[in-house]
């Protein structure tokens, strides 16, 4: 039972839409429609821009997470690829001394013995026999491509030209870990190299002899660099540098040729020393002019006269 309150006035539903004369008002009704109706263009716009917008957003997140996801698997790609290569990477230095020695044999015959930590430099009618033993501290195996040899010793940080190097004709693998040895042989009259490496022998002087060597693979190529000094009957050989080819070394190379300029002023400042000790040990100081008169002997030169 619908109840009012005292004193309202009840209006049938169809009367809010009568005019005042008491008719029917149907333009009013349609404009009040079209209040209550939804503008579905606009709804539908409005829509789609809200999806786009979500759309967008949401590949965003994704491109983003994608190139994080692929700087991730890049990193850990070169992170698998460098491990890989340090356990395949050799590192020539020169046999220890209670290595056990090495027998090597050269086309022609000839045997050279090589103790641990020694080299063998042997002349036989005209030709030239050379034997370093070997050890590879890496982890990887070596395989030795090429040789140079400079004769006599030359300082310098800068390693020959690969394609200046000899190439090894005999396979020549030192085991990681492992001990093994390098031969080289100068034949040929007309080597260019002869005449100065035949005048190194015959005065000892010391020889320099660079090995180019790479992983079983062909790959991370390096060039060492060892000195082939002369002792009282046989030849010691001794480890100078490493040059990596395709990776930069644990140093720069700006850094090794300030240590290297570093050595060489130092050893210069030594000999200008030693020069001037030398002058001042025959009667004369580093300046030619004799020595200033001691107490006693002034003395002695006064009783004298």
């Amino acid at each position: 039972m619908a109840t009012h309150l005292p004193g309202a006035k009840l209006i049938a539903p169809g009367d809010a839409l009568r005019e005042p004369g008491g008719g029917y008002d149907r333009r009013r009704e349609r404009r009040i429609a079209q209040r209550l109706m939804a503008d579905w263009p606009t709804v539908a716009s409005l829509a789609t821009a809200g999806g786009t917008l979500i759309l967008a957003v949401a590949t965003f997140s994704s491109v983003r997470s994608g190139q994080r996801a692929t700087r991730i698997a890049e990193r850990s790609s070169q992170i698998a690829e460098r491990a890989l290569l340090i356990g395949l990477r050799p590192v020539m230095v020169p046999s220890r001394p209670s290595d056990p020695p090495e027998a090597v044999r050269f086309v022609e015959g000839r045997m050279i013995h090589v103790e641990g930590g020694m080299a063998g430099v042997e002349r036989e009618g005209e030709n030239y026999y050379f034997v370093i033993g070997l050890r590879n501290v890496g982890t990887g195996l070596g395989v030795l491509q090429a040789w140079h040899l400079t004769a006599p010793y030359v300082r310098s940080e800068q390693h020959a030209e690969p394609a200046a190097f000899r190439e090894q004709t005999r396979d020549l693998y030192v085991p990681a870990g492992d001990i093994g040895m390098w031969q080289g042989a100068l034949r040929n009259p007309d080597d260019p190299v002869r005449a100065a490496t035949a005048a190194a022998i015959d005065t000892r002087q010391p020889i320099t002899i660079e090995l180019l060597y790479s992983d079983q693979v062909g790959l991370q190529r390096t060039i060492t660099r060892f000195s082939l000094i002369p002792t009282a009957d046989s030849w010691l050989a001794a480890m100078t540098r490493h040059w990596y080819l395709d990776w930069d070394g644990p140093r720069p190379d700006s850094q090794v040729r300030a240590a290297v300029d570093a050595v060489h002023a130092d050893i210069e400042a030594a000999e200008r020393l030693a020069s001037g000790t030398v002058g001042m040990a025959g009667g004369e100081t580093a300046d030619g002019a004799p020595p200033p008169a001691g107490p006693n002997e002034t003395d002695e030169l006064q009783e004298t006269v």
